[in-house]
């Protein structure tokens, strides 16, 4: 392969890489979403569990983010209001809450090991890239150092 011939294949897998590694960044970061949606069901749903044999009028700490709680007294005992996506709640009782939110946590499991298989098959063509990209580079000082001598 001739120098000019190397540089543009060297300049096309520096290219790929960058790809490669962008496309890593951004599966990552929609993992990381994907994990903090899956620890919020988690408590909601021990929530729940929590809260499903406590007696109208018991006394809760609400949390109103920040770490930050205001005092409350349980009013309704029977159901509660759930979230069903896309700004949409629904009342339902604490079984079906409960129904519902760990089909979420399934379907959104579902998506994560998605992502993290795609993630693990990027990752793996960033390292054969990488190698590729190393030993072009390695030929190139080899063939810099025979014409020296």
């Amino acid at each position: 392969m001739s120098t000019e011939e190397t540089e543009k294949v060297l300049g096309r897998l520096l290219v790929e890489l960058q790809a490669l590694r962008g496309t890593a960044n951004t599966l990552q970061s929609r993992i990381n979403l994907i994990d903090a949606a899956l620890s919020e069901l988690e408590l909601a749903n021990a929530s729940l569990g929590g809260l499903k044999n406590s007696k109208k009028g018991a006394s809760l700490l609400f949390p109103i983010g920040g770490g930050s709680y205001i005092k409350a007294r349980l009013e309704d005992t029977e159901k509660v209001i759930v979230g069903i996506g896309a700004g949409v709640a629904s009342e339902k009782t604490y079984d079906k809450a409960q129904e519902s939110i760990g089909t979420r946590v399934a379907e959104i499991q579902r998506s994560r090991v998605a992502l993290q298989q795609r993630l693990s098959q990027v990752v793996e063509q960033i390292n054969e890239t990488e190698d590729r990209v190393n030993e072009i580079v390695k030929s190139r000082e080899a063939k810099d150092v025979v014409r020296k001598t």
